[in-house]
């Protein structure tokens, strides 16, 4: 793991003793005996913006930091990250995509194309993998059938990239729901690629963040740090403040399955502070499902796979208490959590109700990753099989 830059430590230890960017400055100021931090300039170091050399000895003084310690952070933010075109370099197979030839594409083609994308994405939260694999890419082939064949003004052609884009993540998407991995990296890559041929860098955070995903959950742990982090540098600080949360929780995720409990907490403490900025700025439609619940949900998984139960049970009882039943597949997810947090929490029959609800519902869903949460919910209760609500639920599995 890459070690803590400045910025990041920087923040962790002023938001631990509870202070805001506003009282460091003051107490900083105080300690030297010079007027000239502000509340701006603390900013400008957490975001990496300004380097603070001369207030070192201060900032390790009020802070409690040996300053060899805030040398090795400022080190660490000198050696830049990866970049996603480090990461995942391609051979930009869009560019290839644009004809000279072909009927003329107009605008009203691509805003067809961008509402199937988004039909396509409402059709995911109520329908899982097996069953919508094949109309998703179907769709997907055809709009680089339409990229490649048509001839295009160049708002036009970024329009049509963008789309291609957009609709190479949902059936990413799809395709690793449905176990078909190697697919959906395929897809999440040339998406990338259009995504960069369009010159958006929003759009390339998501479908990194959404391959570091499934790196996450397939074992690719370490990777999938590196490229969650890469993704969100991409994105950069212009990105909508729900994108950001939702590349942040990304990061959050990866830096759970690695087991850095550390890590991931401050990742998701920036996600909830990230989506704290959202009003009414323009965004793309695809974030239309990032709320506090979706961070809470991240919450909650992330407590249970660092085995805290009793930090997990209530978060995961709060959301599911409010969620929209029609969404079969992610209550079915959820669940699967909520069972395995009480198993861990010791407390058995709870544990076998809840299983016993997320086996029903997942049985005939289609979705390999609710089949692989009700392996992994089946495992957690063996050590209970005594307990004869467990056995029964073991029993009918």
């Amino acid at each position: 793991m890459a070690p803590e830059t400045f910025p990041r430590m920087l923040k962790r230890h002023r938001t631990a003793r509870g202070w805001s960017q506003q009282r460091l400055a003051e107490v900083l100021c105080a300690e030297s005996g010079r007027p000239t931090v502000t509340r701006q300039e603390v900013y400008r170091w957490e975001s990496g913006r300004r380097v603070p050399r001369f207030w070192l000895p201060h900032l390790a003084s009020v802070l409690d930091i040996p300053r060899e310690e805030l040398e090795r952070a400022l080190a660490a933010a000198d050696t830049p990250s990866p970049t996603l075109a480090e990461l995942l370099p391609g051979d930009r197979p869009v560019a290839a995509l644009s004809a000279t030839t072909g009927r003329r594409i107009g605008r009203s083609a691509a805003d067809r194309l961008v509402a199937r994308v988004h039909a396509l994405r409402l059709a995911d939260d109520v329908m899982a993998g097996h069953d919508l694999i094949g109309p998703a890419f179907r769709e997907f082939e055809a709009a680089v059938a339409l990229l490649r064949e048509g001839t295009h003004t160049e708002a036009v052609g970024r329009a049509l990239h963008v789309a291609v884009g957009e609709l190479a993540q949902i059936a990413g998407w799809i395709a690793s729901d449905a176990g078909q991995h190697d697919r959906a990296e395929q897809a999440y890559r040339l998406g990338l690629s259009a995504a960069r041929e369009a010159g958006d860098a929003t759009l390339a955070g998501q479908l990194a963040g959404s391959l570091a995903y499934q790196w996450s959950n397939i074992g690719r742990v370490a990777d999938a740090v590196t490229l969650a982090e890469a993704a969100l540098n991409e994105a950069g600080t212009v990105a909508p403040p729900r994108a950001r949360a939702l590349f942040w929780d990304r990061v959050a995720w990866a830096h759970t399955r690695n087991e850095d409990s550390r890590a991931a907490m401050r990742a998701l403490g920036e996600a909830g502070e990230a989506l704290s900025r959202h009003a009414d700025e323009d965004e793309p439609a695809w974030l239309y499902w990032v709320d506090a619940g979706e961070l809470q949900i991240m919450e909650a998984r992330a407590y249970t796979e660092l085995r805290r139960p009793l930090r997990a049970v209530p978060l995961l009882n709060d959301v599911l208490s409010r969620y929209d039943a029609t969404h079969t597949r992610e209550m079915a997810l959820y669940l699967s959590w909520l069972a395995v947090a009480y198993a861990d929490a010791n407390e058995p029959e709870q544990a076998a109700d809840v299983a016993r609800r997320m086996l029903d519902m997942s049985a005939d869903l289609g979705s390999e990753r609710t089949a692989e949460r009700a392996r992994v919910v089946r495992a957690s209760l063996g050590p209970f099989r005594d307990v004869p609500e467990v056995r029964q639920v073991l029993n009918a599995a």
